[in-house]
């Protein structure tokens, strides 16, 4: 049923836990399913070219959800690392399903799930900036 990619990201994710003083904090869930993520962001500031840009410098999950839900979280994670917010945005549930090695038709809502969380998360950021 599932890739070996969703079961790397289950089984052994690298950013599962809590950040200490993050900039922000993203949450999503689905009533439906019962599945609840968290998403811890820190950003700093990167110089680029003449100017400086805000990146995503640490981000972590906390995730109460199936095998699914625990893989996107981690894969929305090593997605996103690096980015800027703008950048973050432009990555879709299709982006984490593919770096997962497709999540079956019925789970796909985990990748939309994870999206949510981080819009989340860059939208307060936004609005506190």
């Amino acid at each position: 049923m599932y890739s070996k990619k969703v079961i790397q990201h289950f089984s052994k994710p690298k950013f599962f836990g809590k950040i200490k003083n993050p900039d922000v904090i993203g949450t999503a869930g689905n009533p439906r399913c019962g599945d609840l993520l968290t998403l811890y962001l820190k950003f700093s500031k990167q110089k680029a070219g003449s100017r400086k840009q805000e990146k995503i410098t640490d981000i972590k999950f906390e995730t109460l959800g199936c095998a699914a839900a625990i893989a996107a979280s981690d894969m929305i994670c090593e997605l996103v690392k690096g980015k800027t917010p703008d950048e973050a945005l432009k990555v879709s549930f299709q982006d984490v399903s593919s770096g997962l090695g497709d999540l079956p038709p019925i789970k796909i809502h985990c990748a939309q799930l994870v999206t949510e969380a981080l819009k989340d998360a860059i939208e307060k950021y936004k609005q506190k900036s």
